[in-house]
C-alpha cells in the first residue's frame, strides 16, 4: 500500500532531510586518502546520533553498520571495514538516517584525487540521470515516466543502468511502496501528491551485470569496472516536486 504522508509526517521527513544533509557536510571533512571506511562509518553513527537522529541501516536485516560505503567496482551496501581510500577511487556514501521514526535516505559518489574522464563523467552523468528521472515528477505522472527518463539519460551517455535494485517508497519504514526502477519496467503507478520516494540511479562505465559478495551485503558489476550511485528522498507536489535530502 501506498502511503500519502500528512503534514506533520512531511515536517519530520524535512528535518531528516536536513539532517541528513548536515551528516554529509561531515563526511566530507573526513573523505580523503588515507582513512578507512570503517572510520568513515563511526564518524558518521556519532555525528548522527548527536544530532538526534538514529542511523537506520545499522542492524537493518543484520546489516552491520551505520552507513553503507561502496568503492569503485561495488555498486552498493559495501561494508565499512579496514579498507583504505586512496588517490583515484570513487567512494559511494549511501546514508539513510531516521529522526523521530521518519526516514531519510541519500547517496553521494566522491571522486578522490585523480580519476580517468570517463570515470569522472561516470559519476557526473549519474547524478545528471537522478536530475533528468526527478524532472517528470509531479502529481498526475507515472512511475514509468522516471524509470524511462533515467534509462535514457544513462543510455545516451553511453552507461549501464543495475537492473537488480530500484529506488522505492520512503517515510516511516526505510523501503515503502512502490518500487521506482530505473529503467523501463511498464510500471503505471500514477504519483499522488504526499508521496515521498527515493530515486536513485545506479550507473555502471561497463556491463550492466552485477553479482553478490560472500557477505550477501556487498554487490560488484561483474567486470569489474566502476559504478555510481546517486540518490536523494523526494516528495511529490501537486505542481512538481520538492528534494528533501539537498542537491
Amino acid at each position: 500500500m501506498i502511503s500519502i504522508k500528512s503534514e506533520r509526517e512531511i515536517e519530520l521527513m524535512r528535518e531528516a532531510g536536513k539532517k541528513n544533509i548536515m551528516t554529509f557536510k561531515e563526511i566530507e571533512k573526513h573523505l580523503k586518502p588515507g582513512i578507512t571506511t570503517k572510520k568513515l562509518d563511526t564518524i558518521v553513527h556519532d555525528f548522527v546520533v548527536k544530532n538526534g537522529c538514529v542511523p537506520s541501516t545499522l542492524g537493518y536485516e543484520g546489516y552491520p553498520a551505520s552507513v553503507c560505503i561502496s568503492v569503485n567496482d561495488e555498486v552498493v551496501h559495501g561494508i565499512p571495514g579496514n579498507r583504505v581510500i586512496k588517490d583515484g577511487d570513487i567512494v559511494s556514501v549511501d546514508l539513510v538516517i531516521s529522526y523521530k521514526g521518519y526516514h531519510a535516505d541519500a547517496t553521494r559518489t566522491y571522486i578522490i584525487g585523480d580519476v580517468p574522464d570517463d570515470v569522472r563523467d561516470l559519476v557526473e552523468n549519474t547524478k545528471g540521470a537522478f536530475y533528468a528521472g526527478v524532472a517528470c515528477v509531479k502529481e498526475g505522472a507515472r512511475i514509468r515516466d522516471i524509470s524511462r527518463a533515467i534509462e535514457k539519460y544513462a543510455h545516451d551517455h553511453g552507461l549501464s543502468v543495475v537492473e537488480e535494485l530500484v529506488g522505492h517508497g520512503i517515510g516511516a519504514s526505510m523501503h515503502e511502496e512502490p518500487d521506482v526502477p530505473n529503467f523501463d519496467d511498464n510500471n503505471m503507478t500514477k504519483l499522488k501528491a504526499g508521496m515521498t520516494i527515493a530515486i536513485e540511479p545506479m550507473l555502471n562505465l561497463g556491463s550492466k551485470k552485477v553479482y553478490l559478495e560472500d557477505d550477501d551485503w556487498t554487490v560488484r558489476t561483474m567486470d569489474g569496472k566502476p559504478s555510481a550511485h546517486y540518490e536523494n528522498t523526494v516528495l511529490v507536489t501537486k505542481d512538481g516536486y520538492e528534494i528533501l535530502t539537498g542537491e
